[in-house]
């Protein structure tokens, strides 16, 4: 999987890249991160991509040149290719969503920053617009890399045990069922018995009842579509 990424503070794309899982995927050649500056980009010699927005109003606006033409040099895979743009204006950002864009073998993501994108960029690239909240940051280069990392969790070669990935929250509808390690037992709480005594069936059985107590405690509206899900 390539992920190219065009932003103007490549350094903060590169070095979230440079720890852990991430680190150990790209050098192992499961997935690539690419950035590309539109800086480099802009026909102004002070290497301007931004102004003043017409009509009037606080803030800078991203001009269309740069960041087009930066994205028009991008190598694209044809037909397995998309385009993504960060903005809190895009669709929610789901599990659901991740697991259909590790589908594609490249994935181009536009960030931006300031007051957004002249609107010209939107209609010129026509990329799909995600959106990780309904808050807004200073860049999308957080977004971009929250993208970034929950994609990659879904191919094979990143983590240690594809399972992992199957596991998490979010995975079937439900949040993840508590998790426990050694010791046993640590200031009088213990380890549940069922997941000491190696019978498989119980195990899944109860881990299945604690993801939906858990749901219906914290996620409710999770809850109530899951329940809907079952009944048919």
């Amino acid at each position: 999987m390539r992920f190219d990424v065009l932003t103007l503070f490549p350094e903060l794309i590169q070095s979230h890249m440079d720890f852990s899982i991430m680190k150990r995927a790209e050098e192992s050649g499961v997935i690539d991160v690419v950035t590309h500056n539109p800086r480099d980009y802009t026909l102004d010699k002070h290497k301007k991509v931004d102004d003043t927005p017409y009509g009037g109003g606080a803030g800078m606006v991203l001009m269309p040149q740069p960041y087009v033409d930066c994205y028009e040099s991008v190598n694209k895979l044809a037909g397995q290719s998309i385009t993504l743009m960060m903005t809190p204006q895009g669709e929610p950002f789901t599990d659901k969503i991740s697991n259909e864009l590790a589908q594609y073998d490249q994935i181009i993501i536009l960030c931006g920053h300031y007051e957004g994108f002249d609107e010209r960029i939107r209609e010129i690239i026509k990329p799909r617009e995600i959106s990780i909240g309904d808050f807004v940051l200073t860049g999308g280069e957080l977004p971009a890399l929250c993208v970034i990392d929950s994609i990659a969790r879904k191919i094979e070669g990143t983590l240690g045990k594809i399972e992992s990935a199957h596991d998490d929250s979010f995975s079937d509808g439900l949040l993840e069922y508590p998790q426990y390690t050694k010791p046993r037992e640590y200031r009088g709480l213990k380890v549940p018995e069922v997941l000491l005594n190696g019978n498989h069936k119980l195990i899944d059985e109860f881990r299945l009842e604690q993801k939906i107590i858990r749901t219906k405690a914290k996620r409710p509206d999770l809850y109530e579509k899951y329940k809907t899900k079952e009944t048919y």
